[in-house]
């Protein structure tokens, strides 16, 4: 190979390292400062600002979801499935809302549940309502959009859980949703499967251990890497929002409140959401803009449980009718979500 083949591949090699977030943010605002630079200085402060305003809680999210991995809290997820189909449903959708999980990070706890026998109700309910809710989104949801939001949409989450759980089984009553649930050839989940069959005490003074806590700084950390420029990008693509986007747009669209509003929210979340926590600045620019309460709700729930990355993760491992049912349920649920914030927000 010709060196000057080996430079281009190397230049390639870090491009693909390139992350695709800090990218984005040197990309919009690069082109702000050829064509708008006042734009540019305008986005950039308007981020810094926002970013700053939610600082107490983005601080607040990452402790929470670090100590819940070093103390093991995740362990946790097991006791919700013992016991009657019923309770089962009903427990896997609770603690689906305080799972550190998202859309994609729990289809390997899905794969171990399935595997390890637990039936497939409860383990849809657990599916749909994991992604939509935890205690850091909790907070982060609660310092962009208000605690009303965060306690309705926590309350959406278990609900959504509990449709798709009693209408599996109303489903499987009436005979359908027969057979393996899992595509050929997918594994036991791992360390997953191992949490799912044996799981390790909860150790919640995580701190005399070094072991954890190091773990805790290093999943502090990570998430505040991970989080971080997620909110950044989403926050300069607000301010873009507040500039460019017609006042009265979003409120014909979206501001009525109507069922065809949150059904409109509902379609869109589904290719446009980015992840559950940097949707949340979006989502308050959207409604600052004139989109109804119902609707902002729907495209949350909406867009965190059938983004295309988790639709195709859940399609990687599913059969066709888990798969068909899991985005029913979804729709169904963030459409009823929405409806039902419309109604109480009103």
């Amino acid at each position: 190979m010709a060196i000057q083949d080996v430079l281009t591949e190397a230049r390639a090699k870090r491009w693909l390292k390139i992350d695709p977030a800090w990218a984005a943010i040197g990309g919009v605002l690069a082109a702000l400062a050829v064509v708008s630079p006042h734009q540019a200085e305008t986005s950039a402060r308007f981020t810094v600002t926002a970013a700053w305003g939610v600082l107490p809680f983005f601080a607040l999210s990452i402790a929470l979801a670090a100590y819940a991995k070093a103390s093991g809290a995740e362990n946790l997820i097991a006791r919700a499935f013992a016991g009657r189909a019923e309770l089962m449903v009903v427990l896997a959708s609770l603690m689906g809302a305080l799972s550190p999980f998202c859309s994609c990070g729990v289809i390997p706890v899905i794969a171990a549940l399935l595997v390890s026998g637990v039936p497939l109700a409860p383990v849809m309910a657990f599916w749909l309502a994991s992604p939509l809710m935890d205690p850091s989104m909790f907070v982060l949801t609660t310092g962009v959009l208000g605690l009303e939001f965060a306690v309705a949409k926590t309350v959406a989450a278990i609900g959504v859980g509990l449709l798709g759980g009693f209408g599996v089984q109303a489903l499987q009553a009436a005979g359908a949703l027969a057979g393996p649930v899992l595509r050929d050839g997918v594994g036991n989940g791992g360390c997953a499967g191992a949490k799912i069959r044996n799981p390790k005490s909860v150790v919640w003074p995580f701190w005399r251990e070094s072991a954890r806590r190091d773990a805790f700084l290093a999943g502090a950390r990570q998430n505040a890497l991970f989080l971080g420029k997620w909110l950044l990008l989403a926050f300069l693509l607000e301010s873009l929002m507040i500039a460019y986007l017609p006042d009265d747009l979003v409120a014909r669209i979206a501001g009525d409140g109507s069922l065809l509003s949150i059904a409109t929210a509902t379609a869109v979340g589904i290719p446009s959401y980015l992840n559950g926590n940097a949707a949340l600045p979006l989502v308050a620019g959207l409604i600052d803009k004139g989109m109804a309460p119902g609707a902002a709700m729907a495209f949350l729930l909406g867009g965190g449980v059938t983004s295309i990355p988790a639709a195709l993760a859940v399609w990687a491992i599913a059969r066709r009718g888990i798969f068909a049912a899991y985005l029913g349920f979804a729709t169904a649920g963030a459409l009823l979500g929405g409806l039902a914030f419309q109604l109480t927000a009103g």
